[in-house]
């Protein structure tokens, strides 16, 4: 082989693995992050099987918020679902071929959505319920799994009968997760609640859905900007940081609404839309989310830094949200002022990665824009003394997340600069010269 085929074989490859990681959506600072779908089915019936149904959120950061998650799939026969305990599909399709009891669903290609809070109790189960939210892992464990029951007819009876249903997707609540195919697993073992007896699922199967942003949208959905005490320059988001719409307005229709119209305080203007759509204030940038990060105050041993994080979309209270940051010095993070902080340790080693979220009932809510938009901390941090310096924009994060979203940055050499950076370099010459120029004459004098 010669030198120009290995170098066509490796460009192949290199296109291969980056379209993979587009599509799959590997996270750097999430590697083991993933939505996993476990089907138990715990009793077989006269034609077909009762499952559990059961969604664990394994993102450290990214959860799914309101209006909730959506599961699809196509049945490999010609299966039906009789009935779902905590959740339901959206459509019930053709059933007019069954003469007695009615199925719920018989869609070739379902799709079933969590039930919403408050619901009968005969129609509730362990863990549903809850408007298809699903916390992150990270940040609330508990809160990060989804469940319901559904009964199956017209499907196999037994192991070897059964057909996995095919073609997952995951809404959460938008585009942006990749199934892959279902695989049979070892059955799921329950202790009975004693934990004196242990049983197990007749037959499990997984499947396994990951995010990737490229998929989710074309834009980012937040921008950062920065500032600093040593210097006056406030280096704002980027102009149409988050993409502009025709005329220079964002969002799919087009529009944008300045925050001190009459529109702003208009009956509605505030209700969320089942598609999702954003109305957003009309700023330079055009993101739904800023994220400010502030070099506040500089002392021997620490220094201070202020995040403040501002809500620009009129139709989102961003609900349990999330800030990941990556920055050298988080890992001497003293105290960290009305915000949770959490390490992450994607590299094992090396602590330069920690998620932020608002504590519970006090400001997890991010509420929509207006007054109330806008949840600020402070972060104190410990001085190293071989590596902290002000100068090169060495205070400022390098990377912002939020909701699990990356941010668009400022350009690096936009960085508020640390004033009079060579005229301090160029003294501290002439004194080191003095220095040895006398240390030189004492010694000729002696």
């Amino acid at each position: 082989m010669g030198l120009r085929d290995s170098s066509v074989l490796l460009a192949l490859a290199l296109a291969l693995a980056y379209c993979s990681v587009a599509v799959v959506g590997y996270d750097p600072l999430d590697p083991r992050g993933n939505i996993t779908i476990k089907w138990d089915v715990i009793s077989w019936t006269p034609d077909g099987y009762v499952a559990m149904v059961t969604m664990s959120n394994y993102q450290m950061y990214r959860h799914i918020m309101a209006p909730g998650w959506t599961v699809g799939w196509s049945w490999a026969k010609k299966e039906v679902i009789w009935s779902i305990v905590g959740a339901q599909a959206t459509e019930q399709g053709d059933c007019s071929k069954f003469k007695g009891g009615i199925p719920h669903c018989c869609k070739r290609t379902p799709a079933v959505v969590d039930l919403l809070p408050g619901v009968p109790y005969n129609q509730q189960i362990a863990n549903c319920c809850k408007a298809g939210v699903v916390s992150a892992y990270g940040q609330d464990q508990a809160g990060s799994v989804s469940a319901f029951q559904v009964s199956v007819g017209l499907a196999g009876t037994t192991n070897k009968t059964v057909k996995l249903p095919k073609n997952f997707t995951l809404m959460g609540p938008g585009p942006g997760y990749t199934c892959g195919p279902a695989t049979i697993v070892p059955s799921t073992v329950y202790w009975t609640p004693d934990h004196r007896r242990r049983t197990q699922a007749l037959m499990t199967w997984t499947v396994t859905c990951t995010y990737s942003q490229q998929l989710a949208s074309k834009y980012p959905s937040c921008c950062v900007s920065f500032s600093s005490f040593y210097n006056d320059t406030i280096v704002p988001c980027a102009r149409c940081a988050c993409g502009c719409g025709h005329g220079g307005h964002a969002g799919p229709a087009g529009g944008c609404i300045e925050g001190d119209s009459k529109r702003a305080l208009s009956p509605g203007v505030n209700t969320p839309r089942k598609d999702g759509q954003a109305l957003l204030q009309c700023t330079p940038h055009l993101c739904p989310i800023r994220v400010h990060w502030h070099v506040k105050l500089n002392y021997k041993d620490y220094w201070r830094a202020k995040i403040a994080i501002t809500n620009f979309n009129y139709r989102m209270n961003y609900t349990q949200w999330t800030l990941v940051a990556q920055h050298p010095n988080l890992d001497n993070v003293t105290e960290v002022f009305s915000f949770q902080y959490k390490p992450l340790l994607p590299y094992g080693s090396i602590n330069d990665t920690g998620m932020f979220y608002g504590l519970k009932f006090y400001n997890d809510f991010l509420m929509e824009a207006g007054p109330f938009g806008n949840v600020q901390s402070e972060v104190l941090m410990r001085k190293d003394a071989r590596t902290f310096t002000f100068s090169q924009g060495w205070a400022f994060p390098r990377k912002i997340y939020f909701n699990g979203d990356e941010c668009k940055m400022p350009p690096p050499d936009s960085y508020p600069y640390l004033p009079n950076a060579a005229p301090a370099a160029a003294s501290q010459l002439i004194v080191s010269a003095a220095a040895s120029a006398f240390l030189l004459a004492l010694l000729l004098v002696a």
